[in-house]
């Protein structure tokens, strides 16, 4: 309610977005009321009022950075912020670091988010800097996503710190932990840690990635931030959400009961006094201060919220231990904070047979035992026609440096694959005829420039 009042006296662009929907702020009491305010969009607000309009006393001059959104949705958007709201969203940060025990152990944080304008990086580096001046032993180094120079200020500062932590993108950090293997690099000698954004990865690949870097628990060795331009960071998370999620991981009909889909979620939890929470059909709601304060901004991330007490219920009646006995364990890092869980968007399902057939299900397949040791984790999921006209659901597979392709590879990626989507997807396993399920697989070498060029941000589905 504060942030609605105070978005009111000093927003010029709020003030006609009420006046345009009728509502007299003065009416607006109660949290009954504030769910009545309209939802803020980016075609309804961002868009419709001048960026100078959106910022408070329509001073764009008040903040002292800009952010550049990654545009994946349409034309990239600039998003003002300030150094207080910098220091609400290192919080976020602080709750990553201190499960990795930074304020007691020198710590090399390498960010390897792109840097320049676009907002990963830069705010990345802005928060761990945060950190540094309240005392925590860490000092941050941004070779952003150059894989050379990030493998050279590791291998040359890291054997200066207790640990090292290298935050960037799921699949380019695992990119390059792969790439520091093949050059000799034995990453369990740095004690490293590592810090996602961007991107819904499944359990098996947080399993993966932890054993090539040696970390025995991946609950208090890795995190993902749930993040995005226009409203920083929202949500984290926990050593509590990962052993949860770990636990719905193995219980599929279970996490499709919950969740709603066949696909594991990331979940995270939240500050509602940093970042409230609403769910409006099946999709996040969300306010927060900003350069541009958001009121009910519909960000159009399909997901839900869940309060602690409620997720320790459903844990401990589905026959976890997880529910008290972690909540009320020592480990560092267990908060009773509401959970946030979010899908990846759903224009990046493919549609088969009346099926959803999602990413996530995929990299389920790759990432096991047989073999994940010949990919990268990067594919494009499609459906195609066949020369009889008849419909395939074809998948290419980028290749790991150094590996070759052959027949041999290709049916075990096919039968790896296959057995995962059957049972991680209902609907794929019952209304796609059995002799429609088997993918066509084709390999491409690492780095190929059609299918998986360097330096831009890969999708994983392509549209007939």
């Amino acid at each position: 309610m504060a942030l609605f009042h105070t978005a009111v006296q000093t927003v010029p662009a709020y003030r006609a977005f009420l006046a345009a929907h009728g509502i007299t702020p003065q009416e607006i009491n109660s949290l009954d009321d504030f769910r009545r305010l309209p939802l803020m969009t980016k075609q309804n607000y961002m868009h419709a009022y001048s960026l100078e309009e959106r910022c408070r006393y329509g001073a764009l001059s008040r903040c002292d950075m800009l952010a550049v959104s990654s545009g994946s949705t349409g034309t990239p958007m600039i998003w003002p912020r300030s150094v207080i709201h910098e220091l609400d969203i290192a919080y976020r940060f602080e709750q990553l670091f201190h499960v990795f025990h930074a304020d007691q152990r020198p710590t090399l944080a390498v960010v390897c988010f792109a840097m320049g304008s676009w907002v990963g990086g830069m705010f990345t580096a802005a928060c761990c800097r945060h950190l540094a001046a309240k005392g925590y032993p860490i000092t941050t180094v941004t070779p952003g996503n150059k894989k050379d120079e990030i493998l050279r200020v590791v291998k040359e500062l890291g054997p200066h710190y207790e640990q090292t932590v290298l935050l960037g993108y799921p699949p380019y950090i695992k990119d390059v932990i792969d790439s520091g293997r093949n050059e000799g690099i034995v990453w369990s000698h740095y004690q490293p840690k590592l810090v996602f954004a961007g991107e819904v990865f499944s359990e098996e690949w947080r399993e993966l990635v932890c054993e090539r870097i040696g970390a025995t628990d991946p609950a208090i060795s890795t995190a993902s931030l749930y993040g995005t331009a226009d409203g920083g960071v929202l949500g984290n998370e926990t050593p509590l959400s990962i052993r949860i999620r770990k636990f719905f991981a193995t219980r599929p009909e279970l996490a499709r009961d919950v969740f709603g889909e066949s696909r594991l979620p990331t979940l995270v939890q939240y500050d509602p006094l940093s970042r409230y929470f609403e769910v409006h059909d099946g999709t996040l709601v969300v306010s927060g201060d900003n350069g541009v304060p958001l009121v009910r901004y519909h960000i159009a991330d399909k997901g839900g919220i869940i309060s602690c007490a409620e997720m320790m219920r459903i844990v401990s009646d589905a026959g976890g231990d997880q529910g008290a006995a972690i909540l009320h364990n020592d480990e560092r890092g267990v908060w009773e904070l509401p959970f946030a869980y979010l899908f990846g968007r759903a224009d990046f399902t493919v549609s088969y047979f009346g099926a959803n057939v999602y990413p996530e299900n995929i990299s389920v397949g790759l990432e096991q035992a047989a073999v994940r040791d010949w990919v990268s984790g990067k594919f494009v999921l499609q459906v195609v026609e066949t020369t009889d006209r008849n419909e395939a659901l074809s998948l290419v597979v980028e290749l790991l440096p150094g590996i070759g392709a052959d027949k041999a590879k290709s049916d075990a990626i096919a039968d790896a694959v296959i057995i995962q989507l059957r049972r991680l997807n209902s609907e794929f396993a019952n209304y796609v005829p059995a002799e429609y399920q088997r993918l066509l697989i084709t390999l491409k070498s690492h780095a190929d420039p059609e299918w998986f060029p360097v330096g831009v941000k890969h999708r994983y589905t392509r549209k007939r």
